[in-house]
């Protein structure tokens, strides 16, 4: 990383899910190394500053041998997933990323506590969160969660845009309102209460409008969406209202903007076409409605089709020139690229 570049701690990526399902493929790469691979490796994030952030561990529905073939329209992405095969699954990425830390002599480390993560950050060093992006691997006796606890796990999203123990998620639906399903089911009650109780984060970003205000009913943390947009200027399910802007602002939460081009157009097209303005625009309207401690990066890196103009990890410096641009202030900058989200993982006890 460059001095001057500004250091980004990040709320969404799935980095690890890639490196997994790539080994033994054509697209098999060093993590070490820089390639045009993907949208993270060591060298393009040192490039882009980008210092950190919380590391998504998902199972995915449906896989072929080049890793997963997905398509939005089709139903076997969103099928349900066995909880001893997420689990598995979510040991193996816990297991890539452990390989990795130790493999980094140093440069990597993951992090378990908010004060590990400024450490690293002061160290020059990159800075996992682990997180769960829908808890198919938690068992409802919570037995899962107790280890994986004791691993690092810090985050969890209760769904994925499936229906599981947990609660219904939304789909990829444009346009489409977030209200489209049922809530929390008294086992998805059950694990909030006990994430509170250990330091786990809950994520909101896929779970449906029911589901969210059941959390935040029950929740006595603040409310996060990681990776999420504004569903006035972007009408997709997994974009979020501005009543649920506002119960974030009012349990002194946060929203990362998810950098996907259907998450962020008024049209919904997958378009890589889509100028940085786009996000811009989303990240100026959150700040309006949650003020500029509550508006953070969640960029979906790895996961997502991403503006051309951005390209990758080391594409960050360009977004934050942008934010320059629109007349965003020095201190707001650094508060949305990393600051923000340290502050979060302190009020949520991790």
């Amino acid at each position: 990383m460059s001095q001057a570049a500004i250091p980004v701690f990040d709320g969404h990526n799935d980095m690890l899910l890639r490196f997994l399902l790539n080994t033994g493929t054509e697209k098999e790469c060093s993590f070490f190394n820089e390639t045009d691979k993907g949208h993270i490796d060591l060298p393009r994030s040192r490039k882009g500053g980008f210092s950190g952030g919380l590391f998504a561990m998902f199972t995915p529905s449906k896989f072929n041998t080049a890793g997963i073939s997905f398509d939005p329209s089709d139903p076997e992405n969103f099928k349900p997933v066995d909880q001893a095969f997420a689990l598995n699954f979510t040991n193996r990425m816990f297991a890539l990323a452990s390989r990795l830390e130790r493999e980094s002599k140093g440069e990597l480390v993951i992090a378990r506590s908010s004060g590990k993560v400024r450490e690293a950050l002061a160290a020059g060093q990159l800075a996992m969160v682990m997180h769960i992006e829908g808890a198919e691997a938690i068992d409802a006796e919570f037995d899962a969660l107790e280890v994986l606890y004791a691993a690092g796990l810090r985050s969890i999203g209760p769904v994925w845009s499936r229906k599981n123990i947990f609660a219904d998620g939304v789909p990829m639906a444009f346009p489409s309102s977030p209200d489209t399903g049922g809530g929390l089911t008294d086992v998805g009650r059950a694990l909030v209460r006990n994430c509170n109780d250990l330091g786990i984060m809950i994520d909101l970003s896929h779970i449906t409008e029911k589901g969210f205000w059941d959390v935040a009913k029950i929740s006595d943390r603040p409310l996060v969406a990681s990776h999420s947009n504004a569903h006035r200027l972007c009408p997709s399910a997994r974009n979020l209202t501005d009543r649920q802007l506002d119960a974030i602002r009012e349990s002194n939460g946060l929203i990362g903007v998810n950098f996907h081009v259907a998450f962020l157009r008024d049209d919904g097209h997958h378009n890589a076409a889509t100028p940085l303005d786009q996000i811009v625009r989303h990240t100026a309207y959150l700040l309006e409605k949650l003020g500029e401690d509550g508006v953070a990066l969640g960029s979906d890196f790895d996961g997502c089709l991403l503006p051309d103009d951005l390209g990758d990890v080391a594409g960050l410096p360009k977004l934050l020139e942008q934010f320059r641009v629109a007349g965003f202030g020095e201190a707001v900058i650094r508060k949305i690229a990393s600051e923000n989200w340290l502050n979060l993982l302190e009020r949520t006890g991790i």
